[in-house]
């Protein structure tokens, strides 16, 4: 069974982009052109008639660029958390205009691990999802950086993204990053490293995570990624990670070219999604 053919059929997909993949390594600034192919592939899902969530991180850097900081001032987390409220409303004013360009609305959403964990405030974050996706919204997502530390401290949004897939019922999980895909080493270091196209069980990968990255922007490693795919498999949802130097691999992905690392779902009744999130960074 050619796998990727079945991802045509996904109906509910989330797209997670890290903050490395929306600025120029040059300056650190935005990548608007990027940024623009990016609402654009989600608005061709859209008017495929999927509905698509965006996990988009970038928030602290932003802010960070607006007030002239250097990545060595970035150490305290008060700093931190004082960047992502100046930098969250540029980047959302910047993802409304562009998504309006394309006649669809965008609708932000802030989380924090204790979205999830609590029973009430878990069930009024999917009610919420829910009637967006009725209204024909697209959600934006990040961490409420500014009110929790949890998820600064640990990195990328990747986990996040693998969270809300669970909690809307996605489908499909695709995880843009600066790298192809799934290797057995680092392929920045190691260039015999070998490409893997499928992950049948993600458990038997999981010790091949690394805890760095390639970018003084983005956070998030290889480990947050299997973390996610873990979460993914467990929830019964397909993950892919795929470059996103050109992120019109999205549609691409969803017309079932064989592109990036898939991780198959292989959905577990026992897992327990909100006490896998509580005994996170414990």
């Amino acid at each position: 069974m050619n796998y990727r053919e079945l991802l045509k059929d996904k109906k509910r997909i989330v797209i997670k982009i890290g903050s490395s993949s929306l600025h120029h390594p040059e300056t650190g600034e935005l990548d608007f052109t990027k940024i623009d192919v990016l609402v654009r592939e989600i608005c061709d899902l859209k008017n495929r008639g999927k509905d698509v969530v965006l996990v988009s991180s970038g928030a602290i850097a932003v802010g960070r660029k607006s007030i002239g900081l250097k990545p060595e001032d970035m150490k305290n987390i008060p700093v931190k958390q004082a960047c992502a409220a100046i930098g969250q409303t540029k980047l959302m004013m910047i993802y409304e205009k562009i998504f309006g360009q394309y006649n669809h609305r965008a609708a932000q959403i802030l989380m924090t691990k204790h979205t999830i964990v609590d029973n009430l405030n878990r069930f009024n974050a999917k009610n919420t999802f829910d009637q967006l996706f009725e209204m024909g919204a697209i959600p934006i997502v990040n961490e409420n950086d500014t009110v929790a530390t949890y998820e600064i401290e640990m990195g990328d949004n990747d986990t996040l993204s693998a969270v809300v897939s669970a909690l809307v019922g996605a489908d499909l999980l695709v995880l843009l990053s600066d790298i192809d895909g799934l290797y057995t080493d680092d392929p920045r270091s190691n260039p015999d490293a070998d490409f893997i196209p499928v992950v049948e069980d993600v458990d038997s990968v999981m010790d091949m995570g690394k805890m760095t990255t390639g970018s003084d922007v983005g956070t998030g490693g290889m480990n947050t990624k299997l973390i996610a795919a873990k979460i993914a498999s467990m929830s019964g949802i397909d993950m892919i990670i795929a470059n996103s130097e050109d992120v019109k691999v999205i549609h691409r992905i969803i017309d079932g070219a064989d592109i990036g690392t898939m991780f198959k779902a292989r959905k577990d009744e026992r897992f327990d999604l909100p006490l896998y999130v509580q005994t996170m960074h414990k």
